[in-house]
């Protein structure tokens, strides 16, 4: 496996201010908002927005976590039992606008097991998609972001790999392309 570096901590910091701002562009004081971030890479997005927008001002925040792995289309398919993130949705998302956060968009198969699943908390009076990186001619399905970090473009096989760490000066975007 070949590896190739898509962005680095500086460009994911630009990315992650860009987000904010859009977010707080379009949900004000975030009164009417949740942001929910998707079991188990979304969550990480999730705590990395919420450390950014709590320094922009903003003290309304609420958030959850949202597991899908049984509203999933192919979750009997695996040979390995499945083992399921905790949900940690304490909030009340009737006709509350809810953003759904996660980090890379592939196929469009999480999404859509996340909307089948926000469905056993109530109904949200809109929902919008955030994520970090788009492989947009991976698409299974006709789900599009709101909110978009960046555009990657990758071959069939290739693997977009996304590394956080504690010390954000440590998160890395990179590629993971198959030697063919």
């Amino acid at each position: 496996m070949e590896l190739k570096v898509l962005l680095d901590e500086k460009k994911i910091s630009v990315i992650l201010n860009r987000l904010c701002c859009q977010l707080i562009e379009r949900h004000g004081d975030f009164s009417n908002t949740v942001l929910v971030g998707l079991q188990p890479r979304g969550i990480f997005l999730l705590d990395q927005l919420v450390n950014l927008l709590v320094n922009y001002g903003i003290k309304s925040l609420k958030t959850a976590k949202l597991d899908t792995t049984f509203f999933r289309d192919d979750f009997r398919r695996s040979e390995l039992p499945l083992n399921a993130n905790s949900t940690e949705m304490d909030i009340r998302i009737e006709d509350k606008d809810i953003v759904f956060v996660d980090d890379v968009l592939f196929t469009g198969r999480s999404i859509r097991s996340a909307l089948t699943a926000i469905d056993s908390y109530g109904r949200p009076k809109s929902i919008e998609l955030l994520v970090l990186i788009d492989r947009r001619f991976s698409r299974h399905l006709p789900i599009q972001p709101d909110y978009l970090g960046a555009q990657i473009d990758a071959l069939q096989g290739d693997k977009v790999k996304v590394i956080w760490s504690k010390d954000v000066s440590k998160n890395i975007i990179y590629l993971e392309k198959k030697n063919e």
